[in-house]
């Protein structure tokens, strides 16, 4: 059981003088005093630079950048060997989807779905125009789900890559990866998992699914912004070719145009790193593990199912496109209302909630909806803010009355 009350006063953001009801956790979250002390602390003693700084706050710095490391390594059970450091899930999509299509052929396939974040389809597009690569979708099923039958049916031996999200973005359906990694490998496909939205919410095991790559940001569970993780299998990171050259990740070039890299994961991590926010994240981790990590996944969901029941019991013409989902994510539409008015309607009352096409453009085809609010829930919320969710909602037509005044 968790103790809400103690846990909001860990969050400034909550302790503000003007409350501020926040339902907008899928797209990033507050974080608790301790992540902004380890950023601070960073910043105010010993802000410096790592790799080879041959003085005593360098060595500080190397040591808690590498602690964290270990961290993450514990966090979703694998080598810290295999844990790269990038500016987020979008940098360590981009990272993947270059390095891989590198060893493709034309004519190869990359199994994708509708439902995914335009991080991980956009990069794919570009390298399929390179390339020659054939982009395929997975069907959904007809409320939005990714089934592994449909995998099995869409699946070739020309498929070399299946990359989806673990749990999407607006829907918030999750898949079984373990299941999904035994049935790609057993054709030869890697599999890249977009963990953005599953990772701060759900036991994530790299080990036991058996999975290729995963990737996922800081910032959607209570890190700094600019930092994510990619993980990757060591044997294929030490295989693949990153896209981008620079300090750090070389041990060696000459005049002649030689060059050696390092060994993972320094190969993937170019340049200077986010220094400030990896150890942030470090904080972060530390932060979540202290209260369970299925206590957070049961305690959201819970919540998640208190305001679906509330929405469809009291609320009229309100179209809720996912009320069966696995997760923190509610996606829904008021009948008459556009997102982005309602949305703002929300807002007046100090209630915030995304609206928009959530970076997923070709879902909306799939909702035939051409934008929808999303409400996601983190482990702070409270069921006395849902209530007050729930209260906006009924009078989410008084937006328009008001407009038309």
């Amino acid at each position: 059981m968790l103790d809400i009350n103690k846990i909001r006063k860990d969050f400034p953001m909550l302790n503000k003088e003007k409350p501020l009801i926040f339902f907008d956790n899928a797209s990033t979250t507050f974080k608790p005093q301790c992540v902004i002390d380890a950023v601070a602390d960073y910043y105010s003693n010993y802000c410096t630079n790592i790799h080879d700084g041959d003085y005593g706050i360098s060595h500080i710095a190397q040591r808690k950048f590498d602690e964290v490391r270990s961290k993450v390594a514990k966090f979703i059970n694998c080598s810290p060997k295999e844990v790269c450091f990038t500016a987020g899930d979008t940098s360590g999509l981009n990272i993947l989807a270059y390095a891989i299509s590198d060893t493709l052929e034309a004519g190869d396939e990359v199994l994708l779905t509708v439902a995914e974040h335009a991080s991980n389809i956009l990069p794919w597009f570009k390298k399929a125009q390179e390339r020659g690569i054939v982009i395929k979708y997975i069907p959904l099923t007809d409320d939005g789900r990714l089934t592994i039958e449909n995998v099995k049916n869409t699946i070739t031996d020309k498929t070399k890559v299946i990359s989806i999200a673990n749990v999407t973005n607006v829907l918030g359906y999750s898949i079984d990866v373990k299941e999904l990694c035994k049935v790609a490998h057993e054709h030869g496909a890697l599999v890249v998992i977009d963990g953005a939205q599953s990772v701060p919410h759900i036991k994530t095991d790299v080990r036991d699914w058996n999975v290729d790559f995963l990737v996922f940001s800081a910032h959607k569970m209570c890190g700094p912004t600019g930092v994510g993780v990619l993980y990757g299998k060591y044997e294929l990171l030490d295989k693949l070719t990153p896209p981008f050259m620079g300090g750090g990740m070389n041990s060696r070039f000459d005049t002649c145009g030689n060059y050696s890299l390092m060994l993972p994961p320094e190969k993937y991590e170019y340049g200077t790193q986010n220094i400030a926010g990896v150890i942030g994240f470090g904080a972060a981790i530390d932060y979540i593990m202290s209260i369970g990590i299925d206590n957070i996944n049961q305690y959201e969901h819970e919540l998640k199912e208190y305001a679906v029941q509330r929405l469809m019991a009291e609320v009229p013409n309100i179209k809720i496109y996912n009320p069966n989902s696995d997760t923190d994510i509610v996606t829904f539409n008021l009948e008459g209302v556009f997102a982005q008015d309602l949305a703002t309607h929300f807002s007046s009352y100090d209630i915030c909630v995304r609206s928009g096409q959530h970076c997923a453009k070709i879902l909306l085809d799939f909702l035939k909806a051409p934008a929808t609010v999303r409400a996601s829930f983190a482990f702070y919320n409270t069921k006395e803010e849902v209530d007050r969710f729930i209260e906006i909602a009924k009078r989410g037509e008084e937006y328009l009355d008001a407009f038309f005044k």
